[in-house]
């Protein structure tokens, strides 16, 4: 690995984009739960972080949390669609 680069307080490990390129899939399987920071030309211009599982589904997330009062349908307001003008 390369030097070490701060982002939001914490310590990662960087790597040049060509050595990321050539390295990936290794770079991936020992990949640090803090993650690394990909650099270009000594710039960090990604941060590879592991996939965090365990996330609730967004369908039904929602579920027995919300209360609707009156109608949704309903405009408030009596519509006559056969009234002349």
């Amino acid at each position: 690995m390369c030097p070490l680069f701060h982002i939001r307080e914490y310590v990662m490990k960087t790597v040049g984009a060509a050595k990321f390129k050539q390295q990936c899939l290794s770079l991936l399987d020992h990949l640090d739960p803090e993650g690394l920071v990909v650099t270009k030309h000594g710039k960090p211009v990604a941060r590879v972080v592991p996939y965090e599982r365990g996330f609730a589904p967004l369908i039904g997330s929602l579920k027995n949390k919300i209360v609707v009062n009156g109608d949704l349908l309903s405009t408030g307001s009596a519509w006559q669609a056969n009234a002349e003008s």
